[in-house]
């Protein structure tokens, strides 16, 4: 069954046209005909059944039926700290830590790390991070989103931020072992750039309340170690069971 997110109200009976993308990839690539269910999910942690009312060309335009609840969120609350990654790796970085249930990404500009926006790339480089997140959440099947935050410098977090749980960031030389930690609902982790955080960073790190781990004996790229660190986390505190 296709899952489609749409940002806008679903109530049963509604028309709607269907986004753009969405809707040129149902029709173009999935080739889609009239009749045909699909569901739709904005948001609200609901899923709405829908019929393929009709296509014409690249537009596609479906009818809302009945909506359920179904909630596939982690019971826990994971925010991921990451140094923005160059390339296509923070795009990987959104796509996979959504898929395990991250609930909150804020993307940090640090040191060591090689990527630099200026103040007006910001804003497009979170919706395209936003975009990547829909995507993953259609395939995976979560009904709510990730929040994207917008990036900022890592300082500047730290000095403004508060956190409502734990706070984890990965140091692969001097971190104790994660398994000493007692987490409850929610949790911080901080995944710093391909050099690592610098030494005044980690300080800050401290100074803020963060707690310093690692993740075994191997150093991981930055992609890696995000990876990793959720699904650590989700498995040991969350919902990813065997």
């Amino acid at each position: 069954m296709n899952r489609v997110y749409v940002e806008a109200a679903l109530r049963p009976g509604a028309l709607i046209e269907l986004p753009g993308a969405a809707a040129q990839h149902l029709a173009r690539v999935l080739r889609i005909r009239s009749g045909q269910e699909i569901v739709l999910f904005n948001g609200d942690g609901r899923e709405h059944a829908a019929t393929i009312e009709g296509v014409r060309g690249s537009r596609v335009t479906v009818a809302v039926r009945d909506s359920r609840l179904v909630d596939r969120e982690s019971p826990l609350a994971v925010t991921l700290l990451q140094s923005i990654a160059r390339g296509d790796r923070m795009d990987v970085i959104v796509q996979k830590t959504t898929e395990l249930g991250v609930a909150r990404i804020v993307p940090v500009l640090s040191e060591r790390g090689v990527v630099r926006l200026d103040a007006s790339q910001g804003p497009l480089k979170a919706a395209h991070w936003r975009g990547i997140a829909v995507s993953a959440c259609e395939q995976c099947g979560r009904n709510r989103l990730p929040v994207i935050e917008h990036p900022r410098r890592l300082l500047d977090y730290l000095g403004e931020s508060r956190g409502n749980g734990p706070r984890l960031v990965l140091e692969p030389e001097r971190g104790a072992s994660p398994a000493r930690q007692q987490i409850g609902a929610a949790v911080e982790i901080a995944v710093g750039p391909e050099g690592g955080f610098a030494p005044g960073e980690l300080e800050a790190f401290r100074i803020a309340g963060f707690v310093a781990v690692r993740l075994g004996p191997r150093v991981l790229r930055t992609e890696t170690a995000a990876i990793a660190a959720v699904s650590w986390l989700q498995s040991r505190y969350g919902d990813l069971t065997s």
